[in-house]
């Protein structure tokens, strides 16, 4: 740890478990590691803004770096991620309750076409307990999208909770496939989220989200996480791009 400029500084390594496209971290997991580092708590009482500026290599030693409320991630100088805390309302897509959450699973279009990632943290098609394996499928007649989430015994903190990384991963991926028809998911770019409870392992939870918009290359959607009664768990949006 050090100081350069008034600007404190930590190191991390995002380990290869939670990679998102080849070679390179998950986008809502850095999201929300970067978050979590910002002062006090500030996701559950604002919502945190990160702006993915570059691909976070996996398995390497970054920078994260701190200016009043402000995060940075950084490689050799250069910023990979920023997060600041907003002042903002997030609106979440409505509660699907678990069972029809589930049952969309079947519609997922990673399972039923071409998965662009199939190796990420979060939505890809690796082994239960590995990856989080959220398949969002459509909801018939709403336009939105759901998964049920069933949360591994693998990703535990020590008071026994979830990281609130991994719920900022779980409302990562979701918003990129409720695009589908527009062209993504495409690459996580900026993600707004804020937690409102802490999510246990073991748990069944609903992942909803819907599409937005398109600006020309930009997606937009919006995610929330839901327990079985409907209580709202965690919201968020986010903006992808869609390669050139």
């Amino acid at each position: 740890m050090g100081t350069s400029a008034g600007c404190l500084q930590t190191a991390l390594t995002v380990p290869a478990r939670f990679r998102g496209p080849e070679g390179t971290a998950n986008g809502g997991w850095v999201a929300g590691t970067l978050a979590a580092t910002l002062p006090g708590t500030l996701d559950r009482d604002h919502p945190v803004e990160v702006t993915l500026h570059r691909p976070v290599p996996l398995d390497t030693e970054l920078a994260v770096g701190h200016v009043a409320n402000s995060g940075t991630l950084s490689l050799d100088g250069q910023v990979l991620a920023e997060a600041i805390p907003v002042a903002e309302d997030l609106t979440p897509p409505p509660f699907v309750p678990f069972p029809d959450a589930a049952r969309a699973e079947a519609g997922f279009a990673g399972l039923t076409g071409h998965h662009p990632v199939p190796g990420c943290f979060v939505c890809g098609l690796r082994g239960p307990g590995d990856g989080l394996r959220i398949f969002p499928g459509p909801v018939p007649g709403t336009g939105l999208i759901a998964a049920g989430w069933r949360v591994p015994m693998t990703i535990t903190e020590p008071d026994g909770t979830v990281p609130d990384a991994l719920v900022w991963a779980a409302l990562d991926c979701p918003s990129g496939w409720a695009n589908v028809d527009a062209g993504g998911p495409g690459l996580l770019g900026r993600m707004t989220a804020r937690l409102f409870r802490r999510v246990y392992p073991g748990g069944t939870y609903s992942v909803v989200a819907r599409a937005t918009g398109r600006e020309r290359r930009k997606l937009f959607g919006t995610s929330a996480v839901y327990e079985v009664d409907g209580t709202l768990v965690a919201a968020a949006k986010a903006t992808w791009i869609i390669p050139a």
